[in-house]
C-alpha cells in the first residue's frame, strides 16, 4: 500500500498532530520536502508533503497565508507540515484557517522532531512500497511463467493475469480475432475493441495504447506482441484504475511470455511452410503418394478431403479498377496485403482445428484449404472486406459467400479452383491461375473457377490485348465500309449469326442473297482468308463480339 499522511500521523516516533484537513489523510505521499520559499510551486511535482517553519512567510497575515496555501494546494501538494516552536511558538490561526478553507491537511511538527526524520520516514516507506511491488512483480512473473508452460498455455496465463490485476485480459491473434479471454465474459468486452486492435496492429511492434473512449467503466490498455515488423498478436487488459508498479510488472511479464510463444509459433510456422512447399511441389509434379508421405499428420488430413487451391496476388491501386496492375513483388505494401490474407486464413483454421497449407511465393500466395471449411470462408470474408473498403458493392449474388465478393479496389486479386483431390492438384492450380487472371481483368477481389466455367466466355473478351487483336483483324473491313462501297462488317455479322444460312441472313439485312454472297467474297478477298475455315469463322465472330462489348462488361 502507498504511504499516506495517515500512516505518518500514526508513526509514534514523529508525534505529528492534525490541525486541518482531517478528511484527506488517506492521500498517498510521494515525498517529503522542506522549503522556505515564498513560492515553492515551480519546484513541486505533486504528491509532496511540504515542510515549513514560515521563515519568510508571514503566517499571521490572513491574506498572505490564503494565497500561499491556495498556490501549493493547486500545485498538487498533499499536505503541509508546520514546525511548532521555531519561528512561531504556536501554529498561527491564519494558517490553520487558510488550510481549512482549502481542505489541505495541516500537520503540527513538534520542535523535537526534525524535518529530516519525516523525510527519512517517507523515504523508507516509499522504498518499502517499491520493494513490495518488485517482489509481487517477480512472484507474478514466476506464476505467469508456470502458466505459460502448462498444457493450457496462453489461456491459463490470461486467467492468472486477470486475477493478479483484479480485472480482465484478452489475447488477439495476428488477424485481430479474439482467441482467448479471462474471465469468460471478457470475450464480449474484447470483441468491441477490434477496431482499436486493428489500428495498433498497423503500427510497428512493439507498440501500446490506452483506449480512453470505451463502452465500459474500465481502463483498457493494449500491448502488441512480437519482435518483427508486424505484430503477431495483441494483449488487452482492463482494470478499474491505472496500473500500479506490481501490476505493470505483471503485464510486462505477460507480454514477454506471449511474445516468446508467438515467436516460437512463427518459427514452427516457417518450418511448416518449408514442408508445405515440398508437399505442394510434389502434388504439382503429379506425385500424390510421395506428397502424402511427406505431409504426414500435419497435412495428411487436408489431402484426404476435397480441397481447393487458392492463388492470390496483390494489385496496385489504379484509376481504372477494371484493369488493375500487379503490385511490385516484395514491396512492403504487397507483402502486407498477402500477410493479412494468410493471417486471416490461418487464424480461422486454427480456431476450428483445420489444416491449411500456405506457401508464400515471390509476389503471390498459394494456399490449399478444405472445401467449405473455415479457411475458405475466411478467404471470402477477407475479399468481401476489401470490396467494402473499396466502396463498390458486388455486382451479382452467387451461390456462396465467396461468390459475393465482387469488384474490389483494395489491392488484392484471388483465384480459387474447384474442389479437387491430390491426383488433380496440377489441374486445380491451373484453374486457380485462370480464375486469378479473370479476377485481374475484371478488377474483382475473388473469382472461383466455377464462376468462370459456368458463365459466358464473352466477358473474357474484355481485355486490351483481345480488343487490339480484334481491331486489327477487322480494320481493313471497316476501312472498306468507311468509303461507302458496302457494309461488309454488318453483313459478316449477320451471316455468322445465321450460321452461314444465306436466305435468313439476307432477309435480316434486307438485301438479295446474291448481294450477300458477293459481299462475303469481298470479305475473303480483303482478309485473304477463307470463310470455309471454321477457325477463321470463330476468330471473326469473337472479334466482332469483342469490339461490340463495352469495357468492363
Amino acid at each position: 500500500m502507498p504511504h499516506t499522511l495517515a500512516s505518518l500521523v500514526s508513526h509514534t516516533a514523529l508525534k505529528l498532530t492534525v490541525l486541518a484537513g482531517e478528511g484527506r489523510l488517506n492521500v498517498p505521499v510521494r515525498w517529503a520536502h522542506a522549503s522556505e520559499l515564498i513560492d515553492p510551486v515551480p519546484y513541486m511535482e505533486g504528491g509532496e508533503l511540504l515542510l515549513i517553519t514560515a521563515l519568510k512567510l508571514d503566517a499571521e497575515d490572513a491574506e498572505a497565508t490564503r494565497t500561499y496555501i491556495r498556490r501549493v494546494a493547486q500545485a498538487g501538494v498533499v499536505g503541509l507540515g508546520f514546525a511548532v516552536g521555531v519561528n512561531y511558538e504556536g501554529v498561527p490561526d491564519a494558517l490553520v484557517e487558510a488550510a481549512r478553507q482549502e481542505n489541505l491537511p495541516l500537520l503540527g511538527v513538534p520542535r523535537r522532531t526534525p524535518f529530516i526524520a519525516i523525510s527519512k520516514a517517507v523515504s523508507a516507506a516509499v522504498a518499502a512500497d517499491q520493494y513490495r511491488a518488485v517482489t509481487a512483480g517477480f512472484e507474478a512473473q514466476r506464476e505467469l511463467t508456470r502458466a505459460a508452460l502448462s498444457a493450457e498455455g496462453p489461456a491459463d496465463l490470461l486467467a492468472r493475469l486477470a486475477a493478479h490485476l483484479d480485472g480482465w485480459a484478452a489475447l488477439y491473434d495476428a488477424s485481430g480475432a479474439v482467441v482467448a479471454a479471462a474471465p469468460d465474459w471478457a470475450a464480449r468486452r474484447a470483441a468491441r475493441l477490434t477496431d482499436d486492435v486493428g489500428r495498433l496492429r498497423e503500427r510497428p511492434a512493439p507498440a501500446s495504447s490506452v483506449v480512453s473512449d470505451t463502452d465500459g467503466d474500465d481502463r483498457v490498455e493494449l500491448q502488441s506482441l512480437g519482435t518483427g515488423r508486424r505484430a503477431r498478436g495483441v494483449l488487452a487488459v482492463g482494470t478499474g484504475a491505472p496500473l500500479g508498479t506490481a501490476e505493470r510488472y505483471a503485464v510486462h511479464s505477460a507480454v514477454a511470455l506471449l511474445t516468446l510463444t508467438t515467436e516460437r509459433s512463427r518459427s514452427l510456422q516457417e518450418a511448416e511452410q518449408r514442408l508445405g512447399a515440398a508437399v505442394l511441389k510434389m502434388l504439382l509434379a503429379g506425385e500424390p503418394d510421395h506428397a502424402r508421405a511427406v505431409a504426414g499428420r500435419l497435412y495428411g488430413g487436408l489431402l484426404d478431403a476435397p480441397f481447393r487451391m487458392v492463388v492470390a496476388e496483390p494489385v496496385a491501386a489504379d484509376d481504372d479498377p477494371s484493369a488493375p496492375q500487379p503490385a511490385p513483388a516484395g514491396s512492403a505494401e504487397s507483402t502486407a496485403t498477402l500477410d493479412a490474407l494468410a493471417d486471416a486464413m490461418d487464424s480461422a483454421a486454427a480456431r476450428t482445428g483445420e489444416a491449411v497449407l500456405a506457401v508464400p511465393d515471390p509476389g503471390r500466395l498459394v494456399v490449399l484449404v478444405v472445401d467449405g471449411g473455415a479457411a475458405a470462408e475466411a478467404c471470402a470474408a477477407h475479399a468481401a472486406v476489401a470490396e467494402a473498403r473499396a466502396g463498390t458493392p458486388p455486382r451479382s449474388r452467387g451461390r456462396s459467400a465467396r461468390a459475393e465478393a465482387g469488384r474490389a479496389g483494395a489491392g488484392l486479386a484471388i483465384g480459387m479452383s474447384a474442389p479437387t483431390g491430390p491426383t488433380a492438384a496440377a489441374n486445380a492450380y491451373r484453374q486457380a491461375e485462370q480464375a486469378l487472371s479473370v479476377a485481374r481483368r475484371r478488377g474483382r477481389a475473388l473469382v472461383e473457377h466455377e464462376d468462370v466455367a459456368a458463365g459466358s466466355v464473352l466477358p473474357l473478351l474484355a481485355d486490351d490485348a483481345v480488343r487490339a487483336f480484334a481491331d486489327g483483324l477487322l480494320r481493313s473491313l471497316r476501312d472498306h465500309d468507311a468509303t461507302g462501297r458496302g457494309d461488309l462488317v454488318a453483313s459478316l455479322r449477320a451471316w455468322l449469326s445465321r450460321h452461314g444460312q444465306w436466305d435468313a441472313a439476307a432477309a435480316d439485312l434486307g438485301v438479295h442473297r446474291h448481294t450477300l454472297r458477293y459481299r462475303m467474297r469481298r470479305v475473303e478477298e480483303i482478309l485473304g482468308r477463307s470463310l470455309d475455315d471454321a477457325d477463321v469463322r470463330m476468330e471473326l465472330w469473337l472479334a466482332l463480339k469483342a469490339t461490340s462489348t463495352p469495357p468492363g462488361e
